[in-house]
């Protein structure tokens, strides 16, 4: 199959700045909007001027508040909603789909009361869908100013994959792939918890020293809750891992981060969020995964603390004890750490 026609679902930084680049390979697009405004000030201004102001629209995207006309007789559907809303959506332009079209996910999050992960909606919802997920350390803003950047396109089918690939690659964009569906879309999600506590650090003041065991204590708290799932935790080292942490727990580009760090600084999450006017998933997420965590007895200090923090008003000072009182002895973990543990 050779993509033509791509709708992108989701107006945000992301989602806007994930049609330019679709638009600029080539491919017709059609990017939706939930808001009729935003979409007629995209289509006659051909900028995004609340999540990508001064950013310039190819002529070849178009905008649409219409879902039936956005996914109608597309090759490729790039799915970029909060998670809250992503299975309403999914099954809103459900009927409209022909068989066997791509789907791709670029939501990081979970879905409440299920702990569905984006990719396993789409197979629900759309039983001939062929589904990949796309993650990485991806700020929008880095990527419409042509910062040369990495992505991961995971799907269990190549063809998928290698459509993909094609479908984004440019001279500053680079996707790599995986066949690891479910470490890829892990990583993007679980990477938005410890955003927020690396905010939280950057906010009171903590040096460099604590801020790198911050990020490598995350990295095994995030592979370790992975491979409990069935992921394959050599993902985690990857883009979509360590590459996603690391960018999220030092920008303050990063949605996360930023409603750490003012979380740090004393403001109610309330007003935050509502300053943010943007999503940060991590403060959903935390709460979903430490439940997950506690019912699969996974140790997870760093995500339990931040959830102390948010949803019980606990003071900073538990990020400091997740990190020197409650963690294990080993440095790496799986295979090779355990043949060494198991050796004394």
């Amino acid at each position: 199959m050779s993509v033509k026609n791509v709708a992108v679902i989701g107006g945000g930084s992301f989602g806007t700045v994930m049609a330019n680049m679709f638009a600029q390979n080539g491919h017709l697009t059609r990017l939706w909007m939930r808001d009729s405004e935003q979409v007629d000030s995209l289509n006659t201004t051909r900028q995004n001027a609340i999540y990508l102001p001064g950013f310039k629209m190819h002529e070849q995207v178009s905008a649409t508040s219409d879902l039936k006309l956005a996914v109608e007789d597309v090759d490729m559907i790039f799915v970029a909603v909060p998670s809250a809303s992503f299975r309403s959506v999914v099954q809103q332009m459900k009927p409209y789909l022909h068989p066997h079209i791509i789907l791709i996910t670029a939501t990081k999050g979970i879905e409440p009361g299920t702990f569905k992960l984006m990719s396993q909606i789409l197979a629900e919802e759309v039983d001939d869908g062929r589904i990949a997920v796309l993650s990485g350390p991806n700020l929008a803003r880095e990527i419409a100013e042509n910062s040369p950047t990495g992505t991961v396109i995971a799907s269990h089918d190549p063809e998928v994959r290698r459509e993909v690939q094609e479908a984004l690659r440019s001279d500053t964009f680079r996707v790599y792939a995986n066949d690891d569906m479910l470490g890829v879309e892990l990583g993007g999600s679980l990477k938005n918890i410890y955003a927020i506590l690396a905010g939280l650090a950057d906010a009171i003041g903590m040096g460099q020293n604590t801020i790198s065991m911050l990020i490598t204590r995350s990295l095994t708290e995030m592979a370790r809750f992975g491979v409990c799932l069935g992921a394959d935790p050599m993902t985690f080292l990857g883009l979509s891992g360590v590459g996603d942490l690391i960018v999220t727990c030092s920008s303050p580009l990063s949605r996360n981060f930023r409603v750490g760090k003012a979380l740090g600084e004393g403001k109610d999450l309330d007003m935050i969020i509502n300053e943010l006017g943007q999503v940060a998933e991590g403060v959903n997420t935390v709460r979903l995964v430490k439940e997950k965590a506690d019912e699969l007895g996974v140790h997870m200090p760093l995500c339990s603390s931040l959830y102390e923090i948010i949803y019980n008003k606990a003071g900073i000072d538990h990020i400091i004890n997740s990190l020197m009182l409650s963690e294990t002895e080993l440095d790496v973990e799986f295979e090779v750490g355990r043949a060494k543990l198991l050796q004394h």
